[in-house]
């Protein structure tokens, strides 16, 4: 079925997104943004079909926004919506967003999936989307109130865009598992390059720093949001973060080699157990 799709925000998800739709369906793609030269761009390039500006005749409506700025818009629009349309917010915090507007949405019989695309780059913006970006990448979605047919037709999407793997859970158990596995790690890599010997890391480094260091470079205000609407489940990270490489410290300090290397064995242990999976 040929779908209306709006998509508000050409970032690099967004824009990603339009351009992934427009190469692998037959759907048309109407786009909105701020930045008045990414819109030009967008419509010279092809990557949508045109302006978005009639709510109502869209069958989906993708938000590429920051997580305030996405329940404001969607509160904002819904009531404009078709019965029977979707609404699908793609921020990287659950809770905070579908907790605002899933039952807002369903009231005005639109549907609401939650939606978090696991893919991006060091650099943002329309100038740094492509169409592959999410080839192979899994798709996280936390419905709440939402009917079968909605999510049958948000997963056909997903497949038809190249996601590999979609992953249904709830909006709690999102924030939590994404606290540690994205979060968690951009603090750990901001916090880990700021050591003054890192200007000097020229000649003396392997991949092992370019790893850790990769996700150093980010939108510092998108992160800043996406952390403090986290906040407890990343402070939770944090913590058990702090007294594990305190223990590695003391070993350290103590000049307890059979301490450190039990430490030590005990991290290659699960992370050859994860290799396994």
């Amino acid at each position: 079925m040929k779908q209306n799709i709006g998509i508000v925000g050409l970032g690099l998800i967004g824009a990603s997104l339009a351009m992934a739709i427009k190469q692998n369906t037959e759907h048309n793609v109407y786009g909105l943004d701020i930045n008045e030269q990414t819109m030009h761009r967008a419509l010279e390039e092809g990557s949508i079909d045109g302006v978005l500006e009639d709510y109502g005749a869209l069958d989906l409506l993708i938000v590429a926004l920051f997580p305030q700025a996405a329940v404001e818009l969607i509160l904002d629009k819904v009531e404009q919506m078709k019965p029977g349309s979707i609404v699908m917010d793609i921020c990287g915090v659950k809770k905070s967003v579908v907790t605002q507007v899933a039952q807002v949405c369903k009231s005005h019989k639109v549907e609401f999936i939650g939606g978090h695309p696991m893919a991006g780059r060091e650099r943002w913006g329309y100038e740094n989307a492509t169409a592959t970006l999410f080839n192979g990448a899994s798709m996280i979605l936390t419905p709440i109130f939402t009917d079968s047919w909605a999510l049958e037709r948000v997963q056909q999407l997903c497949n038809a865009v190249g996601f590999g793997r979609i992953v249904f859970t709830d909006p709690e158990s999102h924030d939590k598992m994404i606290g540690y596995t994205s979060q968690l790690a951009h603090i750990l890599s901001s916090a880990y390059i700021k050591n003054p010997l890192c200007m000097n890391y020229k000649g003396y480094t392997g991949g092992s720093f370019q790893d850790l260091t990769r996700v150093a470079r980010l939108n510092p205000v998108m992160w800043s949001e996406l952390f403090l609407l986290n906040r407890q489940n990343l402070l939770d990270d944090l913590d058990i973060l702090i007294a594990s490489l305190q223990e590695y410290r003391h070993a350290i300090e103590e000049n307890d080699a059979q301490r450190l290397t039990q430490l030590l064995a005990d991290g290659s242990r699960i992370k050859e157990a994860l290799n396994e999976e």
